[in-house]
């Protein structure tokens, strides 16, 4: 589909970064589907409540508070924080403790019994998450969206690479990259149409290069679009 080879693409992030002893080290561990399939179904709500509340509010805020959310909503437990009666969720509306945004807050009850759900489909979500097909993330996103709360959109690319799933996030830096390389995307990126024609190029690059689709979506995001600093990608790194 594109009529750029992605060795070129990575030439060109190199460039852009200093070389590729640099672009090597901008690159995040390969994601090890063993340590996703331990993940612990609180661990899995926790980052789903994160990314949540984190939508559209500044993360920093969100990281600082997180200790206060891991108290107020019982370490995620799913399980017990499905058993709570509405008196709970009602209070948690006037938790200092936490955002208090009502329909996020009823998001964090609508998840737990989301992942309660996967887990007793496939043992866990992190089993659930670990044997979807590597080359079908639209669809995992499509089960997400259809079946979470308010996991749509970045947020639900987000929770994937956040959870430890090898993933690609479409930013504008991404959509940009595969625009340039012929991809027949809309200037936003972000109908069903785009996604799947995102998927296929990055399972084609992945197919060509042996790499992970996170590292194909990062070099392909800096090899275009505003160059940030190699030290300040360092310091900033989430994965």
């Amino acid at each position: 589909m594109a009529k750029v080879p992605f060795k070129r693409i990575r030439e060109r992030a190199a460039k852009r970064k200093g070389g590729e002893k640099v672009l090597t080290t901008l690159l995040p561990k390969k994601r090890d589907n063993k340590a996703l399939a331990k993940l612990r179904d609180d661990r899995v709500l926790s980052e789903m409540a994160r990314r949540v509340f984190s939508a559209g509010f500044v993360w920093s805020v969100i990281d600082k508070k997180w200790p206060g959310f891991e108290e107020a909503f019982l370490g995620f437990n799913p399980k017990r924080l499905l058993f709570q009666p509405a008196e709970f969720w009602e209070k948690l509306a006037s938790d200092k403790r936490i955002v208090r945004n009502p329909q996020k807050i009823r998001s964090v009850r609508e998840n737990a019994k989301f992942v309660s759900d996967i887990a007793a489909e496939h043992g866990s979500f992190g089993k659930f998450l670990a044997t979807w097909p590597a080359d079908d993330q639209i669809g995992l996103l499509e089960i997400l969206d259809k079946r979470g709360s308010r996991l749509g959109g970045f947020s639900a690319q987000y929770l994937l690479r956040f959870l430890g799933r090898d993933s690609f996030i479409l930013t504008n830096d991404l959509i940009l990259c595969l625009r340039d390389s012929g991809v027949p995307l809309s200037a936003k990126g972000t109908s069903k149409k785009d996604m799947k024609l995102a998927q296929a190029q990055i399972n084609e690059w992945a197919e060509e290069t042996g790499l992970p689709l996170t590292h194909i979506s990062r070099i392909c995001a800096m090899s275009i679009g505003e160059n940030h600093d190699a030290v300040r990608l360092k310091q900033t790194m989430q994965e």
